[in-house]
């Protein structure tokens, strides 16, 4: 079975995407790998977003933040999808992506932002979680060799 690359970008790189790799990654069709990236990665990932990766089975070597300039070079992994998940990164000038990928926004709130309660924290980041694992689930039932950008859209709009 092919699997596909999908890549995940936000700004910092810090909860979403790597929530969404992880997803990708750990998905039980296993038709997809994931990675995450951000325009301006921060420092590190959001301890909330790495321990529900590292629940999910997702190897903690790859929990950190990383540019998408990685994912622009002619030796990076070939991309077959990339959602931005972040409003501010699905504004800003991505870079070249190798071999024309299918492109969407799925957007969600920044959970990171949540204040409050550390059960209000994760619910933010349950929530965000659970809005892609819906997404992804729908990506995996469709025929993906056919997907162009406006279907890959509108898996955002109908979930």
């Amino acid at each position: 079975m092919k699997q596909y690359n999908i890549l995940f970008l936000c700004t910092h790189n810090s909860a979403r995407s790597i929530l969404g790799e992880a997803l990708a990654s750990t998905h039980p069709s296993g038709k997809f790998v994931g990675y995450s990236a951000g325009s301006t990665p921060g420092t590190s990932v959001n301890p909330i977003a790495r321990e529900m990766a590292v629940e999910m089975g997702l190897d903690p070597v790859k929990l950190y933040s990383k540019s998408w300039d990685v994912f622009g070079k002619s030796d990076a992994p070939k991309m077959d999808f990339i959602i931005t998940v972040c409003d501010d990164a699905a504004g800003e000038q991505c870079p070249y992506w190798p071999g024309s990928p299918t492109t969407a926004h799925w957007g969600f709130p920044d959970p990171s932002k949540v204040k409050g309660t550390d059960i209000e924290q994760k619910t933010a980041f349950v929530e965000v979680m659970n809005g892609l694992k819906k997404r992804i689930d729908i990506l995996a039932a469709m025929p993906l060799e056919k997907l162009d950008s406006m279907s890959l859209q509108d898996i955002h709009r109908t979930s």
